[in-house]
């Protein structure tokens, strides 16, 4: 798995950057996405952009199908996340902000998976699948 972390924000987010990197690496697939750390208004303007919701967000995902695969690695798509939005909620749920930065990176991953919770039944396959990456790297609620 390989990430391609950016940094839009003025937050220091290294840390995150190494516990994403640690908690993909069981996931042993030749695939890649971004992963783009962004403000508060970032997120709302493509938040406004791209899903007609005019409000700030935690995580945003956008899918990507590379049919000019140009490397061994097949490109999943972008994860936008809100620093600010991550460390807010890492409070209000009373919780670490690595536990928020690294449920939001799952959370949007498995979206460029194809995984979804519109119904109450995608919801519990998809919680299922994201609580055991987050309990195999160790993080905890």
């Amino acid at each position: 798995m390989r990430i391609n972390f950016y940094n839009n924000s003025n937050e220091n987010i290294w840390k995150y950057q190494r516990l994403i990197k640690r908690l993909f690496k069981p996931i042993n697939r030749k695939d890649s996405f971004n992963l783009i750390f962004v403000t508060e208004e970032e997120i709302q303007e493509i938040n406004r952009t791209y899903r007609n919701i005019d409000k700030v967000t935690d995580v945003i995902s956008f899918a990507q199908i590379d049919e000019e695969n140009r490397t061994d690695y097949r490109s999943l798509g972008d994860i936008f996340i809100c620093v600010k939005r991550a460390y807010d909620q890492a409070k209000e749920y009373n919780h670490s902000s690595d536990r928020e930065f690294a449920f939001l990176a799952v959370h949007g991953y498995l979206h460029l998976c194809g995984f979804d919770h519109m119904t109450k039944e995608d919801e519990e396959v998809m919680f299922k699948i994201q609580d055991d990456i987050l309990l195999k790297a160790g993080i905890n609620r």
